[in-house]
């Protein structure tokens, strides 16, 4: 089955990172989670990048704030597709993170979801692996009709509060 990895910069980014690894588990996917990061371990880096393929991996998470290269540096070294997920600073409020993920040079995208956007980050890396795993895919279409559903309800909800002023 599929095999989706997420790794983080600091194990401080856990709480970003959580809504990531709940999606990715409610829909039945193997998730991987680990602290690499890009200057600190720059050679556990690499090795990641190079060896995810080989070890089962299809889609690599990279959660990280400041100066945010996890990605660029796993993307670097990896034909897998790489998320960005850029945690919020104090410095700038997650904008530095933000633009130091999705500012790559060509040749080594990065796909990038908002600023502590972990859930989105998740249901990306799961859509990726929608186009191979009918299952997955077919989970995420039920996803979607609930989440419209929901909203249905309480657009309806809303219209009988209105009614009632």
């Amino acid at each position: 089955m599929a095999k989706i990895a997420i790794i983080m910069g600091s194990k401080s980014d856990f709480g970003v990172v959580k809504p990531a690894v709940s999606v990715i588990k409610d829909f039945g996917v193997e998730c991987e989670v680990r602290v690499i990061s890009a200057h600190r371990t720059p050679e556990e880096a690499h090795e990641f990048s190079q060896t995810a393929k080989e070890r089962g991996i299809e889609v690599i998470i990279c959660a990280a704030g400041k100066a945010a290269h996890l990605g660029g540096v796993i993307a670097a070294n990896t034909t897998l597709p790489v998320i960005g997920l850029p945690v919020k600073t104090d410095m700038m409020g997650g904008l530095d993170s933000l633009l130091s993920i999705v500012q790559m040079p060509s040749g080594i995208p990065v796909a990038t979801v908002g600023v502590n956007g972990g859930e989105n980050a998740g249901l990306l890396a799961l859509q990726i692996l929608g186009v191979k795993y009918p299952e997955i895919a077919q989970k995420l279409a039920d996803y979607k009709s609930k989440m419209r559903d929901k909203i249905n309800s309480d657009d309806i909800a809303l219209q009988k509060e209105v009614e009632q002023l």
